[in-house]
This record gives C-alpha cells, sequence and structure tokens, in this order.
C-alpha cells in the first residue's frame, strides 16, 4: 500500500477514536476545530441536538480586520478569544476540545489556551497568569 494511503488510514483512525472519546464520555458540548494552511476556524457544537452553538474563523470580516495572515498562531489566538466571548454571550461556559486528527501544538493550542484565557472552561491545566 502506498504511503500516502496509509498516512490517510491513520489520520481518519486518530480522528474517530479523538472524536467518539469525547462524545462517549462528555456531557459538555464540544469545541471541534478545523485548519487549513491559510486559515482557522473552531465551532461548539451540542451533540445531544446537533445544534452550533458558537463559531469564529479567520475569515469572518470582523476577525479579518484585525488579522494580516489568517494561518498562523497569532490568527489562531484572535479566533480562540472571540469563540469565546461569543460562546459565553449564548450563555455556554464549558467545552470540550475536539482536536480531530491534529497534535495539540501550535495553532490548536493557542486557539484553546486562548479560549481558556477568555474564561472558556475547557478542563485540563489552565494557563499561567501574566503578572
Amino acid at each position: 500500500m502506498e504511503r500516502t494511503k496509509v498516512n490517510q488510514k491513520q489520520r481518519q483512525r486518530r480522528c474517530w477514536r479523538v472524536t467518539n472519546r469525547i462524545k462517549a464520555n462528555s456531557t459538555r458540548p464540544r469545541l471541534s476545530v478545523f485548519r487549513s494552511l491559510k486559515n482557522i476556524s473552531a465551532q461548539i457544537i451540542d451533540d445531544t441536538t446537533g445544534r452550533t452553538l458558537a463559531h469564529a474563523s479567520s475569515l469572518d470580516k470582523e476577525i479579518a480586520g484585525e488579522l494580516k495572515y489568517g494561518g498562523n498562531v497569532a490568527a489562531a489566538t484572535v479566533v480562540g478569544r472571540v469563540l469565546a466571548e461569543r460562546a459565553l454571550a449564548n450563555g455556554v461556559t464549558s467545552a470540550t476540545l475536539d482536536r480531530r486528527h491534529y497534535k495539540y501544538h501550535g495553532r490548536v493550542a493557542a486557539l484553546a489556551d486562548a479560549a481558556r484565557a477568555a474564561g472558556l472552561d475547557m478542563g485540563g491545566a489552565k494557563p499561567e497568569s501574566a503578572e
């Protein structure tokens, strides 16, 4: 089998494993992250009703005005902050991170840390306070 097909199958299995673990063990809505080379987006989904509770993307007009480029850590930080603000405005105070097949590193970690810093409870370690 070609190496690219093997990589695709591993990535798909990893995505299923992470998502199924989150759906099976969590009563909180999930924060689903998607990243491409040029942009990043995230949404908070309630799986019991199948509704999106809040969303943010580097393609949103108000966010894109702040950014020079949508595919870096700075953009992920802004998207995480805006997503947390929108979620809190809609009454969502906690979520579980669904990183899909991405590693918790770089842009994904920056988005999650910014959402935590803006007040969204996602469990796990809290970011260090800047004093």
